[in-house]
């Protein structure tokens, strides 16, 4: 059995309305997802997974997540929909705001219906992708599963051709995920023991040791270029985070460094 993060959402407005309020989460089990080949086999093959969208392709035209969308996924609740009440076990978010809907799940044809969801602002790019992302995801889909190096994709296409492709989100390797530490600095940690990355300005590689909960950086050898202030300080700050032993902590896809109390860093995966 697998665990699976439901959203329900409560007193929600309707898509396009002006009334909003909270989504909340509950945890729940569901059966084993099962794929053949590319062919749904029924709720089973989209249930119990978390799904983070990936491109919403509408009237020709493809839109990617954008990159800062934080904690975007999608999971369904096969089910018929309830009249009396707004949005339904389906649903998530691409970034910002929570969306619920329910979902009957038919061999392979999906209907999104009673789309609802929070009207916080959002910013753009998340706001627009999210626009276009719940204008293509309420309707009657065609679903198609497929796998490829153990990761499964996940399409839904409506008959005017709108499509929304999805990733089954896994958590991320410690070793070799590229973690980006804010705008501009990133690192990966090799499965040789190397590190290599940006401390924002100037690149670096070295060798990093994980062991036991805790990561032991050599020193590292760096570019020397001459950047902004501002820049050069967040750099110094960085490198001496990244130097000798020590803790982290990854969870989902946050990586937490700590050097000393009140010295850390967080990074996300790519």
């Amino acid at each position: 059995m697998k665990r699976t993060t439901r959203v329900k959402c409560a007193a929600l407005a309707a898509v396009g309305t002006t009334l909003l309020a909270a989504c909340g989460s509950e945890s729940g089990t569901g059966s084993d997802s099962v794929t053949d080949g590319a062919k749904v086999t029924g709720a089973g093959a989209l249930t119990d997974v978390e799904w983070l969208p990936q491109k919403v392709t509408a009237d020709g035209k493809e839109y990617a997540l954008p990159k800062n969308a934080g904690d975007a996924h999608i999971t369904f609740e096969s089910g018929t929909a309830d009249p009396d009440v707004g949005g339904g076990d389906s649903g998530g978010s691409v970034g910002c705001n929570s969306i619920g809907a329910d979902a009957e799940i038919d061999g392979d044809t999906v209907r999104i219906t009673d789309l609802t969801q929070t009207l916080m602002g959002c910013p753009d790019p998340i706001g627009a992708f999210e626009t276009r992302f719940t204008s293509v995801f309420e309707g009657t889909h065609k679903a198609e599963v497929s796998e490829r190096d153990g990761i499964r994709t996940l399409t839904l296409t409506r008959a005017d051709g709108d499509s929304i492709t999805f990733r089954e989100k896994k958590d991320p390797a410690l070793k070799g995920t590229r973690w980006a530490i804010g705008p501009k600095a990133h690192l990966t940690l090799g499965k040789d023991d190397s590190v290599t990355g940006s401390l924002g300005c100037n690149t670096f590689s070295g060798k990093a040791t994980v062991k036991d909960g805790t990561i032991e950086f050599g020193r590292l050898a760096t570019t020397r270029m001459m950047c902004a202030g501002p820049v050069m300080k967040s750099e110094r700050e960085l490198a001496g985070i990244l130097s000798g032993k020590v803790s982290y902590q990854q969870e989902h896809d946050s990586l937490k460094i700590t050097k000393a109390p009140g010295r850390s860093v967080t990074a996300r995966a790519e």
